[in-house]
């Protein structure tokens, strides 16, 4: 089966896997073209350079916006998995907001990011108006 050549930008979903001599790591990557999640698109990727299988297990992290590029290879009619893409190029778009990721969930909506904390955190309220600004009226107006 040939190789499709593909490049295309996502952020790296989890922690990538490394295989038993380090040097082949695994890990996958989610794009969406638009804000919908139903076109989102989860590729199964992984590398056998070994400077990019050390960047992926080291220095990236979920969350992480890339620019992947490599060869898609569909499965034959003998294979057993599903498609994957042989990733040659990796390029850092964008790294995942810095905060205490191990106590953390993160979720990607599209271009959201959503951030689950194991204790609540009281929410900022809105800054009082200034003293003869206008206000809301909430009040329902008598009948008369």
């Amino acid at each position: 089966m040939t190789a499709i050549p593909l490049v295309f930008d996502g952020y790296l979903d989890d922690l990538p896997v490394a295989d038993d001599d380090g040097l082949i790591a695994r890990f996958r990557v989610v794009s969406s073209p638009t804000d919908d999640a139903t076109d989102e698109t989860v590729w199964a990727c992984r590398t056998t350079d070994p400077h990019l299988a050390h960047e992926l297990l080291t220095l990236m992290r979920p969350g992480d916006l890339l620019r992947v590029g490599g060869h898609l290879t569909l499965p034959g009619p003998g294979d057993e998995g599903g498609p994957h893409l042989d990733v040659d190029a990796l390029e850092l778009l964008a790294p995942a907001p810095a905060l205490e990721l191990a106590a953390m969930v993160l979720d990607r909506y599209g271009p959201y990011l959503v951030v689950s904390t194991p204790t609540p955190r009281p929410c900022r309220s809105s800054p009082r108006p200034a003293p003869g600004s206008a206000r809301l009226n909430t009040r329902t107006p008598s009948p008369t």
